[in-house]
């Protein structure tokens, strides 16, 4: 059998230990290549920029009509 404690946890005690447990909400800012919404300090998944430089390639897409 595991510990217990001695005394009721007070709620005040319980909620200062939650209170880390919020959600974060992802700071968007806007592309200055193609003005597209993504998180700050990421590359832009539209276009693969990163501050001013190609960080990723991202591949054209493809028309519905031109395969084959």
């Amino acid at each position: 059998m595991g510990a217990l404690p001695k005394r009721k946890l007070s709620s005040r005690r319980r909620g200062n230990r939650r209170s880390q447990w919020n959600a974060v909400v992802l700071q968007l800012v806007s592309c200055q290549r193609c003005r597209a919404p993504h998180p700050s300090h990421h590359a832009c998944p539209r276009c693969g920029y990163y501050k001013g430089r190609t960080a990723i390639e991202i591949p054209l897409p493809e028309e519905p009509g031109a395969a084959g």
